[in-house]
């Protein structure tokens, strides 16, 4: 099969063990994303499988019109994506392969190291060292503070250990399964939402996006938090109403956030988010680390040569 792979921004995919399984297929890799449709459906014409790299592109109808009858399969590397038609791959003939659940394990690892280095200002003043400059900022200290947790599900439950660990008081709000099981790990349960806005000094974000909780966080839940309170987002970023963490930020409340997750990703570098000295962001690399790239490219490449062993 001839088989495109778009997007590999790290260029690693290439590298990866589970690589191998795609050995005898033509397949064809790029880095940099295209610069708009038409190259894009330039770059994939042709192929009979794509590769989809968790949601770095989008396959609207209008794209997927141009693939076929070549396209037989697009290969998601993850269970979901919001950003591919799927109503028009059925309709289409377009087969979509997904693969399992992501671990939860690289997400927490990074949500825990974005809370560090938020509060103690790690990224600004290691990059004022290198450029032989003198510290300009004092930092938070995490201990005696209130580590608040908005649904305990399965990177939640990794993230707060993190808060008794640091001498923090686990705050935790959500959904009922939430609670149950914040009150079996002894953790503080919120009694409401409000609770857990005004006193974490730290909120972590650990919600699945839904119809539900898309825009669950409001402006008016942001400015409830404290002006010295940090913000963390590792889950997505549609869970917060749409401008309203900008403006919160520089209302004041909270004072600081860090991101790892945009409404648009890449990130243009002019959104307002990335030139704010108070926000610390990361782009999407929450699950960027080889073991959970083997797991997520290993079920998408395996999902591909059980198609073409089908098709023979």
């Amino acid at each position: 099969m001839r088989i495109a792979i778009p997007d590999d921004y790290q260029d690693v995919v290439h590298r990866l063990k589970c690589y191998e399984l795609l050995k005898g297929h033509d397949v064809i890799r790029w880095k940099e994303p295209a610069r708009n449709l038409d190259e894009l459906a330039e770059r994939l014409k042709g192929a009979e499988g794509i590769v989809a790299i968790r949601e770095r592109v989008a396959f609207p109808r209008q794209l997927l019109e141009r693939l076929v009858p070549q396209l037989k399969l697009i290969s998601l590397v993850g269970r979901f994506s919001k950003v591919l038609d799927f109503d028009a791959c059925k309709a289409l003939g377009i087969q979509v392969a997904t693969g399992s659940l992501a671990s939860p394990i690289a997400p927490a690892e990074l949500t825990i190291a974005l809370i560090l280095a938020a509060r103690r200002n790690v990224v600004t003043e290691a990059n004022r060292m290198h450029e032989g400059k003198l510290p300009i900022t004092m930092s938070h200290r995490l201990r005696g503070g209130t580590l608040g947790i908005y649904g305990l599900g399965t990177i939640g439950a990794l993230v707060a250990p993190i808060g008794p660990a640091l001498g923090m008081r686990v705050l935790v709000w959500g959904r009922e399964g939430s609670l149950d099981a914040a009150e079996r790990a002894g953790y503080d349960v919120a009694q409401t939402k409000d609770e857990l806005f005004a006193e974490s000094d730290v909120l972590s974000l650990h919600l699945r996006l839904n119809a539900q909780t898309k825009g669950i966080v409001s402006g008016t839940d942001l400015a409830r938090m404290k002006p010295t309170a940090l913000l963390v987002n590792t889950a997505r970023a549609e869970l917060i109403q749409q401008g309203a963490l900008v403006e919160a930020l520089k209302r004041g409340r909270p004072g600081y956030a860090a991101l790892d997750v945009f409404e648009e990703e890449p990130v243009a570098p002019s959104h307002p988010l990335l030139n704010m000295p108070n926000v610390l962001a990361t782009p999407h690399a929450g699950w960027a680390e080889f073991d959970t790239f083997e797991t997520y490219f290993g079920e998408a490449f395996d999902n591909v040569v059980k198609y073409s062993s089908e098709r023979r």
